[in-house]
Formats: structure tokens, C-alpha cells, sequence
């Protein structure tokens, strides 16, 4: 029985795809768009098809027991009632707390039936990316809340957990909560992508409409909404994060911002 991974050329899908392999699955089957572009490992079964288009989804599901199911609220449950009706017995899904942005997509996997892990992970270490262009324009960082904090994660942890949690049945009724080794403020962030630069990065603390502003140029429209919903809703220091998640449940290390950051200057560069 093979093992599906949805949206397996995004940024997290892929990974899972390598984790699965790095782990020994030999029976992967990976959903994409454009099956030509995937660009997949070889001995990985890749199937056309799109958790936005639910009528792409029978070939996909066919003789699948487990799969990995990336965000998607507006067809998640038309999705899960597919695959359930084809067989799928578990699913690994990538959302929230029921409270937040993705928590619908864990409420439709739990809805479905079928057995589930759920993945809520804290900020991504790739989120930071949106500070390119400006650390490229003016080396200033421009956000509200320099003392916002959290404890980010690399999207390579998530996929290893989510790996992890496809081929043991150890985590099936669990919501993990995910993030990264250390709480960092913003400030915290900028000072180490300064270090992985080499180069001055200075934090200036700046209004609603001066941040937008700032982020534009990376985010388009969509800034305004991650301003409003995430920068403000950062809580100063939470205690109470899983910085030991990641190693709790794969056996490995997690990935530090610092080593992030240095694995990734390069992305920074030229924006």
C-alpha cells in the first residue's frame, strides 16, 4: 500500500518526499500539478492531480493506506471524503489549533474519520525571507514589535516529523505542537541573519503603515493581512513553547536559526 504525499513540490511536500526515502519507504506516490516540472527522485510514483481540483484526486488515492495532506481549507473535506471512500485509512496533516488561520483543515481531517496526526507548527525559519528586499535596499529590518518572540521552525523539521508520524502508527489521535530549539525575539532574528551575511542589519521600530510598506515588495498584497495578523499577534517570550518537539519525536536535532540562516544567506542576496 502506498504512502501519498499531496502538494509534493511545495516547500514542505517535497522534503516529506525526501524523509520518506531518507527513512527507507520504497512505495511513495507524490501528487503535483505538472508530473514534467516535479523533478521527483527516481523509484517515487508521481501522479497529476490538485487538492485545489478534488476531481483530479482518484488516481492519487488509489491503493493508498497513509498520506500527507498539505493545507488547503477550501477543499480539504471534499478531499478526505475522496480518499476515505478509496481506501485511506491515516492521514498527517499540516494545520493548526482550531482557533487559528489552517485550524479548519485539522477539524475537516477529524471530521473525515479517518485516523489522524495533526502538525502545528510555530513560525517557519523561511518566513524571514520576506525581509530580502529591504535588508538588500536599506539594510533595515522595519517591523512594530522587536520583542515579539516565538521559537521558529525549519520546514525541513516539519517534514521529517511528518515522515516520522507516516510510517509509525505512535502518533495517530495527537496534535503535535512544533517549533524550533530557541525563543527568539524579532531582533534576535535580525541579529543572527546579520551574523550568516556578514554584514550590518539594523531593527528599526516602525508603524502598521510604514511595515506594509516595507514588506511590499515581498509580499504584495498579502502584506497588509500578515501585518494585521501575525506581526501583532507575536506574545512577548512564550514560555510555554515545544522547543524540544522536534527531537522528541524524530530522534534528531533540531535545526537552529543560526544554522538556517547560514545554510540560506544566499537566498538574501540580490532580492
Amino acid at each position: 500500500m502506498a504512502i501519498l504525499v499531496t502538494g509534493a513540490t511545495a516547500n514542505i511536500g517535497r522534503k516529506v518526499v525526501d524523509h520518506l526515502l531518507a527513512r527507507g519507504a520504497t512505495d511513495i506516490r507524490a501528487l503535483t500539478v505538472d508530473p514534467r516540472k516535479a523533478a521527483l527522485p527516481a523509484g517515487v510514483e508521481v501522479v497529476e492531480g490538485s487538492l485545489r481540483r478534488p476531481d483530479t484526486l482518484a488516481p492519487a488515492f488509489a491503493d493508498v493506506k497513509r498520506m500527507y495532506l498539505a493545507p488547503m481549507p477550501d477543499t480539504a473535506a471534499e478531499a478526505l471524503a475522496l480518499a476515505r471512500a478509496a481506501g485511506v485509512r491515516q492521514v498527517v496533516d499540516l494545520s493548526g489549533e482550531p482557533e487559528s488561520w489552517w485550524g479548519s483543515v485539522g477539524m475537516a481531517v477529524e471530521a473525515s474519520g479517518l485516523a489522524w496526526t495533526h502538525l502545528w507548527p510555530a513560525d517557519f525559519m523561511e518566513n524571514t525571507l520576506i525581509w530580502s528586499h529591504q535588508i538588500n535596499a536599506t539594510g533595515v529590518v522595519r517591523e512594530p514589535r522587536p520583542d515579539g518572540a516565538t521559537a521558529p521552525i525549519a520546514m525541513d523539521d516539519i517534514a521529517s516529523v511528518a515522515a516520522t508520524a507516516l510510517l509509525t502508527e505512535a502518533y495517530i489521535g495527537r496534535s503535535c505542537a512544533l517549533a524550533g530549539p530557541e525563543i527568539l525575539t524579532r531582533t534576535d532574528l535580525v541579529g543572527q541573519l546579520a551574523d550568516a551575511l556578514g554584514r550590518d542589519i539594523a531593527f528599526r521600530r516602525s508603524s502598521r503603515e510604514e511595515t506594509v510598506t516595507a514588506l511590499a515588495p515581498t509580499m504584495g498584497d498579502t502584506a497588509p493581512w500578515y501585518v494585521d495578523n501575525v506581526l501583532y499577534g507575536f506574545d512577548p517570550r512564550p514560555a510555554d513553547l515545544p522547543t524540544t518537539s522536534v527531537p522528541d519525536i524524530t530522534g534528531r536535532p533540531a535545526t537552529t536559526f543560526a544554522r538556517w540562516a547560514a545554510d540560506n544567506a544566499e537566498r538574501f542576496v540580490g532580492v
